[in-house]
């Protein structure tokens, strides 16, 4: 059981990480993250090479609309920092 909520946990902050990666380089799509599920419509799975983007989101929910003039309407008001 306990193997099971820690993948659930993992696969939440990877998607959380996505999120962020998306938000942080202002790709349009709208994102919203709870500590239950997350709605990715649009955004960019983040690339890795040549190294793991380390950001995050520090809100247990939130939601965002990222518009293709790189316009920004968020909750989410503090850092994508580690």
């Amino acid at each position: 059981m306990t193997k099971q909520i820690n993948r659930a946990e993992i696969k939440q902050q990877e998607k959380i990480r996505t999120i962020a990666y998306s938000m942080d380089l202002l790709i349009p799509g709208f994102y919203f993250w709870c500590p239950y599920f997350t709605i990715r419509i649009g955004g960019e799975i983040p690339d890795d090479h040549p190294y793991k983007y380390p950001g995050t989101i520090h809100d247990s929910i939130g939601i965002a609309l990222v518009l293709p003039n790189y316009k920004i309407f968020t909750t989410y008001r503090n850092t994508y920092d580690a």
